[in-house]
């Protein structure tokens, strides 16, 4: 499994879960935040972190105590996510169309391939597009208070 985080501008980190793991509270605060405020520092050395939104699913791993107070000790806000609505999350409705077109027809033989495929790809993506994803979901917020919570595609 990977683990894609990007901002308003390019992405930050594609973190390769090892075979066989499961993504737990311990994997993510050790693995990927570590990688991700390393990224956030070098990317944007003048900016502390208190100025960075997370915006992430509110699966068990990213509720847990351990990921909240590694969150807070790195002065990472989030933002609130509701659950299982794919049509809020950029990944589900942006990103993953996204690779899924660009790496249509390829196999991978290890995971480490496809995750350098992954993060070549993501690098060609425009910087509109990365802005664009962000005032899209801004949008689909909207739609989807003004449609009660009902599921939607398109936008």
């Amino acid at each position: 499994m990977l683990s894609v985080f990007f901002n308003y501008s390019d992405p930050l980190i594609v973190d390769i879960l090892p075979q066989d793991s499961t993504i737990t509270a311990t994997y993510c605060v050790q693995n990927v935040l570590s990688q991700v405020k390393s990224e956030i520092n070098e990317q944007r050395p003048k900016v502390s972190t208190s100025r960075t939104l997370l915006l992430h699913d509110n699966t068990g791993p990213h509720k847990a105590r351990a990921t909240t107070q590694s969150l807070l000790e790195l002065g990472i806000r989030v933002l609130t996510h509701p659950a299982c609505i794919p049509h809020l999350a950029p990944c589900d409705y942006w990103l993953f169309p996204i690779l899924k077109d660009r790496l249509a027809g390829r196999k991978f033989d290890r995971i480490q391939d496809l995750a350098k495929a992954v993060n070549s790809k993501l690098w060609t993506i425009p910087e509109e597009d990365y802005q664009g994803v962000f005032r899209k979901r801004q949008i689909r917020l909207k739609r989807s208070i003004e449609s009660h919570g009902e599921y939607f595609e398109g936008l």
